[in-house]
């Protein structure tokens, strides 16, 4: 599967659009990463808790997209982004979302 964040496939060219795909996942935040973050926020650093929780959604929420693509039949998926919106006080929602395609050379 092609998963690009522009409109079009270098080489290749749109044969067919299957229509928008998404995917989402709702992640809470964690004690104990909360209390690590706050130790960063008076010492200075990166919150490695935090990234590892957003790369862990993105992951997730990108391949729940790319499973609606598959069952669409599509091989590529174009103009892809993310977004999150705050749920709840302690959980945010990052959503992932494109246009399922099916690609051939150019």
């Amino acid at each position: 599967m092609i998963v690009v964040n522009t409109e079009y496939i270098p080489q290749k060219r749109i044969v067919e659009v299957r229509g928008l795909v998404q995917g989402n996942t709702v992640r809470a935040k964690h004690v104990g990463r909360d209390i690590a973050a706050g130790l960063k926020n008076v010492f200075g650093g990166e919150l490695k808790g935090y990234t590892e929780l957003l790369v862990e959604s993105r992951r997730e929420a990108m391949q729940r997209m790319l499973d609606q693509a598959e069952e669409l039949g599509a091989n590529a998926v174009v103009n892809v982004r993310f977004a999150t919106s705050s749920i709840a006080a302690n959980a945010a929602e990052l959503y992932c979302y494109g246009t399922a395609v099916v690609v051939a050379d150019a």
